[in-house]
């Protein structure tokens, strides 16, 4: 399991962000995709920071191949 907050290429649905996070926290995906969903009933910008995650956290790919040098 990644303790590193990155978006993972298994699992996937749009852009990897609750995967990522389901991985980073200990949760799985479903589960965290469940709580956005739900939190999208409730006022808020939860849209406006899952489009900052998907732009900030990294692809595991691309994680794994800045670690190697």
């Amino acid at each position: 399991m990644s303790r590193k907050l990155v978006r993972p290429r298994q699992g996937r649905m749009l852009a990897g962000v609750c995967a990522g996070l389901g991985q980073r926290f200990g949760m799985s995906a479903g589960m965290v995709r469940l709580l956005f969903l739900l939190s999208l009933l409730l006022p808020g910008t939860q849209v406006i920071v899952y489009l900052i995650l998907w732009v900030l956290m990294p692809n595991e790919d691309r994680y794994l191949a800045s670690t190697r040098h």
